[in-house]
């Protein structure tokens, strides 16, 4: 499995980052671009807060983790000057996107715009240790917490007591957010977060009886029998199943890192498309036809992510189903994904594989799951597999 290192170490820093440094810095507007076509040309000059923050981190965690380029801090701080100019309303709460000059476009209804401003800002910090930086990400994730149980506010249109749901984004991405803010957040909040965050993922949104978790189940976790709550999302089951993982490392928990690695296989094996290859989109629990008229696309992020859960499940258990399965995604997302001809990959193929929209970025792919994933396999896959958990 080393050999695969480094060529995904080669791919993030001579193919992936090189196109987001030469097409997406916005020098008249400040920020970045996303809406990239296949060449790297820009076709539309809006900026999608979520994506900001995301490429702040993006940069900022290279220049922590890889190699101090001063190139890479730049890049990062030249986002993070356009996030604190225009990105939040009087409140603090971050907008969903702006046009290219800052001006708002969509209200602040969406908490993730804030979890990634929080994340981006915090892993600034740590390049370079500016208070405002740390200010921003920690008020930025009290602000988060404080809307927790209703993350929409004022915005949400669901009318209330008739079918009182929760979503399983926020869990999985606070499962992530503990370990990317706790260098500047009090410990024992740390520590509280995680344990709040493995209940939720693991006892309220899994369910036994499939063993895998639902998008939405009502506020005590028990099953709702409509399109929302029978609606699975592989890509999001096996990408919380690493972010746990880690956890499970951090917490040194071996029963858990076992129950993360059973969930993601079967995620992984209820998802996949047997007639065609790759990883459905979304499913329905029953078998019901999705609501999602998407449902049978094949999505960058759901394989990349899966990438990275077998290439850690394995690492960390030696178990020769991940090494199977992390091959035989390997194959097929390279194969399906990865533009040879102008760099970058592209995100969305129709179920048979054939690519469906040529963008390189957009309103929702950005410099994010992509390069996360590669630094992710690269530095997972350097040495050989071991359990980390005994090892401590």
């Amino acid at each position: 499995m080393k050999k695969y290192s480094e060529l995904y170490k080669e791919e993030l820093l001579g193919n992936i980052i090189p196109f987001w440094m030469k097409h997406s810095k916005d020098n008249v507007g400040g920020g970045y671009f996303t809406c990239l076509d296949q060449h790297g040309k820009v076709f539309d000059k809006d900026k999608f807060i979520w994506l900001q923050g995301r490429q702040v981190w993006m940069f900022s965690m290279l220049y922590n983790n890889v190699e101090a380029r001063q190139e890479w801090l730049e890049m990062a701080e030249h986002g993070a000057d356009f996030l604190k100019k225009y990105g939040r309303d009087a409140e603090g709460n971050w907008y969903f996107s702006l046009d290219q000059h800052g001006k708002p476009l969509i209200q602040p209804y969406n908490i993730f715009s804030d979890c990634f401003a929080s994340m981006g800002f915090a892993a600034l910090y740590k390049a370079n240790s500016k208070d405002e930086y740390a200010d921003i990400a920690k008020n930025t994730f009290e602000n988060i917490i404080n809307r927790r149980n209703n993350t929409k506010g004022k915005y949400n249109k669901i009318y209330p007591g008739t079918r009182d749901l929760k979503n399983f984004s926020l869990p999985m991405i606070l499962s992530n957010l503990s370990l990317e803010l706790e260098h500047i957040l009090d410990p024992k909040l740390v520590n509280t977060l995680i344990e709040d965050v493995i209940h939720e993922v693991m006892e309220v949104f899994y369910q036994p009886e499939s063993g895998l978790i639902l998008e939405n189940v009502y506020q005590d976790g028990t099953f709702a029998d409509c399109f929302e709550g029978r609606l699975v999302n592989p890509g999001h089951v096996i990408e919380a199943m690493w972010f746990i993982m880690d956890l499970g490392i951090r917490i040194k928990s071996q029963p858990l890192i076992d129950k993360t690695i059973e969930i993601a296989l079967n995620a992984i094996e209820y998802g996949w498309d047997k007639d065609f290859g790759g990883i459905l989109y979304f499913k329905d629990i029953k078998g019901y036809p999705p609501q999602q008229l998407e449902w049978d696309q094949k999505l960058w992020w759901v394989h990349v992510e899966a990438l990275v859960c077998m290439a850690k499940a394995y690492h960390v258990s030696g178990n020769e189903r991940c090494k199977i399965w992390f091959e035989k995604l390997h194959e097929y997302t390279w194969k399906h994904f990865r533009d040879a001809e102008y760099g970058e990959w592209f995100g969305y193929l129709n179920r048979k594989g054939e690519v469906l929209l040529p963008l390189k970025g957009g309103k929702w792919k950005g410099c994010f799951h992509i390069p996360r994933a590669l630094y992710q396999v690269w530095k997972t896959l350097e040495h050989e597999p071991a359990n980390l958990v005994a090892l401590k």
